[in-house]
């Protein structure tokens, strides 16, 4: 399968000139298989473009048919959704899969409200295309006879899951957004309030959960990360903010035998020069493991991956 990036970045799109080699979109990720089918994952503000493309080349062959992934429902990766060219032509057919939060409203109506008369000049009940909604949890399904479709629960404020597509002799996982879970109830043991059996029960629970992440990238050919942060800004305030440090990527996917790793889910400050910064030390950490060859890289928009 080929794997496209149409957009690389977190919280909310940063075009500019200190943006322009690594793309200022909101998360959105083509997966094509060798027979053509087209999967995609997130609707952030890249997925624009993709939907441009679609529709100029692909449609030439006939209606379209696709299947779009969300991770989770936070704006930076639907907001690209109402300007997705294909939902507006009659024939084609969206299927869209994601989770939502205990007790929040459907899938289909996250989605309405952005295009609700308040924020758009169109309505959701307007569009053209045959578009279908599926609320997923953490399960294993076969989305066609040969594709075989995994979803993980991730750490982050909300329901957020991660997608591994094994198909065509590879295996593709994304994780984002999300960071390490950590003991809860690692506390002071001179508070009051402190519980040394709940401590001990929160580490074995975040430490296996932990594991189960890393059970879910093993072996991958290419595993897409949320690697928003360095580990100095993570521990200067962004604890619990639902995203991951490169130096933490650069241990789990060392620790589950991943092929290759594209960083992902940039930091809207980020600019591009700290990205080739980051890449390199990226590059340069990775090669100190011998027993274990990982190419990390920087994801960028436009970048292409065959696996």
């Amino acid at each position: 399968m080929k794997i496209r990036f149409w957009g690389v970045r977190g919280s909310i799109p940063t075009p500019g000139p200190e943006t322009v080699r690594y793309g200022g979109n909101t998360t959105c990720i083509e997966v094509r298989l060798n027979d053509g089918r087209i999967i995609i994952i997130g609707a952030g503000s890249g997925i624009r473009a993709l939907g441009n493309k679609l529709v100029v080349e692909d449609m030439k062959k006939g209606p379209l048919d696709l299947d779009l992934f969300i991770s989770h429902t936070h704006w930076d990766h639907i907001m690209g959704f109402p300007f997705f060219t294909p939902i507006f032509i009659p024939g084609n057919r969206i299927r869209v899969r994601g989770p939502v939060n205990i007790g929040d409203e459907g899938l289909e109506k996250i989605f309405a409200l952005q295009m609700s008369h308040n924020y758009f000049p169109l309505r959701a009940d307007e569009l053209a295309s045959d578009i279908s909604y599926e609320v997923l949890a953490e399960k294993s399904f076969n989305l066609y006879d040969d594709v075989r479709v995994t979803t993980k629960i991730l750490n982050h404020p909300i329901i957020d899951l991660g997608y591994r597509i094994e198909a065509d002799g590879a295996v593709f996982v994304t994780a984002y957004d999300t960071e390490p879970f950590r003991n809860l109830f690692d506390g002071d043991p001179g508070d009051e309030d402190y519980d040394e059996v709940a401590k001990i029960e929160g580490e074995k629970a975040a430490n296996e959960n932990n594991r189960r992440v890393w059970n879910f990238i093993k072996d991958a050919d290419l595993v897409v990360h949320d690697a928003q942060y360095l580990n100095k800004e993570y521990q200067a305030g962004k604890i619990g903010w639902g995203h991951s440090t490169v130096e933490y990527v650069l241990e789990s996917t060392m620790k589950s035998g991943v092929k290759r790793v594209a960083l992902f889910h940039h930091d809207p400050t980020r600019k591009d020069d700290e990205l080739d910064r980051i890449e390199r030390m990226a590059k340069r950490r990775a090669a100190r493991f011998e027993q274990h060859k990982l190419d990390i890289f920087v994801a960028r928009e436009g970048m292409e991956i065959e696996l």
